[in-house]
């Protein structure tokens, strides 16, 4: 069993950055490939980004390619979303989900995870 918890969320200014952490507990979190999703009021959780298990393979939505980074330290349990050039659009809570194995060509889907964190509050003013 894997526990997530995210941190890192807050109010920003459009054009700032902020870099969400998500701390994961167990022995076997290196053999999970993690992703980031967000759910805007109203609105349906959507993809952000998944990192595979080494770290090696990395996949964005189009909406934060070029601006968000997700990278991970198995050593430490930890995955991170960079987020920079942030728009009010970006506003949602953020959460980080864990899928065992290899990333799928279904890693879009939420009902794929097997592991959800609790999610942190993203505010972009503008």
């Amino acid at each position: 069993q894997v526990q997530l918890v995210e941190s890192g969320g807050g109010l920003v200014q459009a054009g700032g950055s902020l870099r969400l952490s998500c701390a994961g507990s167990g022995r076997t979190f290196s053999r999970y490939a993690m992703g980031w999703f967000r759910q805007a009021p109203g609105k349906e959780r959507e993809f952000v980004a998944i990192i595979s298990w080494s770290g090696g393979s990395t996949y964005y939505a189009d909406s934060v390619k070029g601006r968000f980074t997700i990278s991970r330290d198995n050593a430490k349990n930890m995955v991170y979303l960079q987020m920079n050039s942030l728009k009010p659009e970006d506003t949602a809570v953020y959460y980080c989900a864990a899928d065992y194995g290899a990333v799928t060509t279904r890693y879009r889907v939420t009902s794929e995870y097997d592991y959800w964190g609790q999610g942190t509050q993203v505010t972009v003013s503008s």
